[in-house]
């Protein structure tokens, strides 16, 4: 069951919450979806499930438009939005049992007992939703999302919140899914979809300013270095603009610089050049490959 979104547009006013994006996604991948805060993530997802219309553009899920056979692509997708909106003075299972109503299964108490147990609720299934550790919360959430088996799994920061031991639990929970179903995963951390998926899509400002497999986004980018270098005392940034070959600047604290480069023994040579042009002192001057953080930060800044 695939996802495909076709020249996406929304607009918020004159505000472009997505900008004519396309992507698909196959059968049994889970792809991580990145980007920061008001990228275009949660619009995109709200599309793909029939809760917001596109103003141009095609959102399908299995072949199908989401707009015009809303009804049939919502009982193929499960959906946890952002936030786990849960109704805090049910039980777990009555909940779920609702929810289970409200897609008319049949066999109501086998979905019941299946999803409880992936998503390893059974310890806390008597007990009211409002009583729940965070990480128990989001398994709730989980849960009500394939509780009727969708083909495809919407998932829009499901881990947001929890502490690192929840982190894994969820990660686990979602990688065993993935195994025969279409996962879309949202998330601000790259390290996050790392350890889940295989492909991302970052998103920013509402354009898709990447789509690879990790390996691939990584190997584009094995050129790139972080050179840094912390001065004993204050320094002109003009000076350290002024250096060649360094395609950014980041200055992380009054003596301390991060320089990203594709020659940092280049720029080593420079600085030290520089420090005895302008009667500087150097405390310290390192590099290091460019990380997957500065990757997704470089692509989103």
């Amino acid at each position: 069951m695939s996802i495909e979104v076709s020249n996406l547009t929304k607009l918020y006013g004159r505000q472009k919450a997505i900008d004519n994006i396309s992507f698909k996604i196959d059968n049994a991948e889970i792809v991580g979806f990145l980007g920061p805060n008001g990228a275009g993530k949660s619009t995109t997802m709200k599309i793909l499930t029939g809760f917001l219309a596109a103003d141009s553009g095609n959102a399908m899920v299995g072949g199908l438009d989401v707009r015009s056979h809303s009804m049939e692509t919502k009982k193929k997708t499960g959906y946890l939005p952002e936030g786990n909106p849960l109704y805090h003075e049910m039980y777990v299972k009555e909940y779920l049992s609702f929810i289970a109503d409200v897609h008319h299964l049949k066999d109501k108490n086998l979905h019941l007992k299946k999803a409880i147990e992936i998503t390893g609720l059974t310890p806390e299934s008597k007990k009211k939703i409002g009583q729940l550790s965070k990480g128990y919360k989001q398994r709730v959430g989980l849960a009500a999302a394939l509780i009727h088996d969708p083909e495809v799994l919407i998932l829009d920061e499901p881990t947001s919140g929890l502490d690192p031991n929840q982190i894994v639990e969820i990660r686990e929970v979602i990688k065993n899914l993935g195994q025969n179903k279409t996962v879309l995963f949202s998330s601000h951390i790259l390290q996050e979809v790392e350890a889940i998926c295989d492909r991302v899509i970052i998103i920013n400002k509402g354009n898709i300013v990447a789509d690879n497999r990790l390996s691939d986004l990584q190997n584009n980018k094995k050129d790139l270095h972080i050179v840094l270098v912390e001065f004993k005392e204050a320094v002109d940034i003009n000076i350290i603009n002024g250096i060649k070959e360094v395609e950014r600047v980041e200055q992380l604290q009054t003596t301390y610089y991060k320089l990203q480069t594709s020659n940092p023994e280049s720029v080593k040579k420079q600085l030290l050049q520089l420090s005895l042009l302008h009667n500087l002192n150097i405390i310290s001057l390192q590099s290091e490959s460019e990380s997957l953080e500065e990757i997704f930060k470089n692509l989103t800044n």
